[in-house]
């Protein structure tokens, strides 16, 4: 810990929030040990710690899987924190973004609201000044190519352990077992799922498992290649037997293709068929980028049905073997069968090719139903759904918006959340209510309407928009606190009858507007008579 930074808190930082972060446990940025050094620091100038967020196992090059800090920065976009700056143990546990600005982003974001972000254990004050502006950057930029050359070294060292014919970690694929060595090669025992090796100099390598399993990898093959037997009825033929996979699950159309694929079943291991650079998304790479160590063990496969199964592979991938006028008379025959067509059928069909072909060879499954004439329920097009749930809320809050700043209000909108926040202080989700049909009475079942996957959790109020009959215009609106929506954490969903929304209901946009005014300024009332009880030490 430096010892030139100042013994007192700024008189604006009484209270904090800390950030802890780890993406293995190691002993020098433990949880443990960053809480520790957090705590002394903030004694040591008179902060208390009131809020505390941790990222346990995740790596910092980026935003994904980081529901702590994520949750950190959207109560503070909110004005839901009750703190007045945040404290991390060093720079590069707000992250190693490979690009800096997004590390300043984030912490631009709390700066915006009047948060600061102060880092115990490094050698500056984040005061602002030129001097802590320069020396974070550096520090952002060492941070972030510290885990560009671990990533080099790591990579370099799984290619040298795959040449060699070891098998690099993970666990084993179906009818392989990985077997420790030492040094010299001599074998240590078969290590069990979930087992780990102990010492750096043992080396794992992959040996036949069971002959079960590997009855069951060869009959798989040969249901592929010589029974013209799909990779999904493959699957349901291993689940109905009670067969499970490597992982003790069932089986799917794409753990038989991993079969099918992976040439440990002839003896040869093979490294770096895809990889991905930090914090992006995984690519394929061409056969002569791969790392390949032939007979590293004995095969189970023979080469000869190999070969056939990774071509009929590649044509169905690409769909050589059919022209774009035989896979949509395949379709067009599929729907005169079953009167509709989904994912599901289309995946359960007998020889029909995968969604994924139809797919890759015309865009999009939708732009392959729409060449055949076939227009899916409105229940399946989920896409043209939720574009139209889209354009809604956006169309609402630009009126809304319209109508509140001529009145003189400050509002903010943030569309992925479908919030408003009005006078920088009362927040307000927007939804659309479509209308849907319960229980199985047909015409007769009740008319209800269901809100689903909407952002309800941090607002004050919600609006909601409700549709006609047939989903094609909005009826009227419906303002009501969100803490009275029966919203189901289950599923995300929430299914409201005629009869609950009651007296919220305003027939234009006109009286909800009427109504939403008269509730800001008793909103924001509450809110600084309840901040000046807190700030005077009486119970709020």
């Amino acid at each position: 810990m430096a010892s030139g930074k100042h013994a007192v808190a700024p008189a604006d930082c009484r209270a904090a929030a800390q950030y802890l972060r780890v993406s293995t446990e190691s002993q020098k940025y433990s949880i443990e040990n960053q809480a520790a050094a957090i705590a002394a620091y903030a004694a040591r100038r008179g902060i208390e710690i009131v809020e505390t967020y941790a990222d346990r196992g995740r790596s910092g090059v980026s935003v994904a899987g980081r529901d702590a800090l994520k949750r950190l920065i959207a109560e503070v976009e909110l004005g839901r924190s009750d703190y007045q700056c945040i404290l991390v143990y060093d720079v590069s546990r707000w992250g190693r973004f490979q690009d800096v600005d997004e590390s300043a982003y984030y912490e631009f974001i709390c700066k915006r609201a009047g948060i600061k972000i102060q880092y115990c254990a490094d050698e500056f004050e984040n005061d602002g000044s030129m001097a802590s502006a320069v020396l974070k950057n550096i520090k952002r930029l060492a941070a972030a190519d510290y885990s560009r050359q671990l990533s080099k070294k790591v990579f370099l060292g799984h290619s040298r352990i795959a040449s060699q014919g070891y098998w690099r970690g993970g666990p084993a694929p179906y009818g392989l077992r990985r077997q420790l060595v030492d040094e010299r090669g001599r074998s240590k025992g078969i290590l069990q799922s979930g087992d780990r090796k102990s010492l750096k100099t043992d080396r794992t390598l992959l040996v036949p498992g069971p002959k079960r399993e590997i009855r069951i990898v060869e009959r798989v093959f040969e249901l592929f290649v010589n029974g013209n037997r799909s990779r999904t009825e493959i699957a349901a033929d291993l689940n109905a037997k009670g067969v499970r996979n490597a992982r003790g699950r069932r089986w799917s159309m794409l753990t038989i293709n991993n079969v099918l694929n992976n040439e440990a079943y002839l003896g040869h291991i093979v490294f770096n068929r895809r990889s991905a650079k930090l914090g992006e998304r995984a690519v394929h790479n061409p056969p002569e980028m791969w790392i390949r160590h032939k007979d590293a063990l004995a095969p189970i496969i023979r080469p000869h049905l190999f070969e056939r199964a990774k071509k009929k592979l590649r044509e169905l991938e690409c769909g050589r073997t059919r022209t774009d006028k035989e896979l949509l008379d395949i379709l067009k025959d599929l729907l005169r069968r079953e009167g509709r067509l989904t994912m599901k059928c289309i995946i359960m069909a007998k020889g029909v090719p995968n969604c994924s072909v139809y797919a890759r060879r015309f865009g999009s499954l939708d732009e392959a139903y729409r060449r055949i004439g076939y227009r899916p329920h409105v229940r399946y097009r989920f896409k043209e759904v939720q574009a139209h749930i889209q354009n809604i809320i956006h169309t609402l809050a630009e009126q809304i918006s319209a109508d509140l700043e001529g009145r003189g209000r400050r509002v903010a909108f943030m569309p992925e959340l479908c919030l408003l926040t009005l006078n920088g202080d009362v927040t307000v989700s927007l939804a659309v209510a479509r209308a849907v049909k319960d229980g199985s009475n047909g015409a007769r079942a009740a008319r209800r309407w269901e809100l689903r996957k909407m952002h309800f959790t941090r607002s004050n109020f919600t609006i909601v928009a409700r549709m006609d009959a047939r989903n094609t215009a909005v009826v009227d609106y419906f303002l009501l606190p969100t803490a009275n929506l029966p919203v189901s954490k289950k599923d995300h969903r929430t299914r409201i009858s005629e009869r609950f929304f009651g007296e919220f209901r305003c027939a234009d946009l006109q009286e909800l507007m009427v109504r939403l005014v008269s509730r800001i300024p008793k909103v924001a009332d509450h809110r600084v008579s309840a901040g000046r009880r807190r700030s005077s030490g009486s119970p709020a």
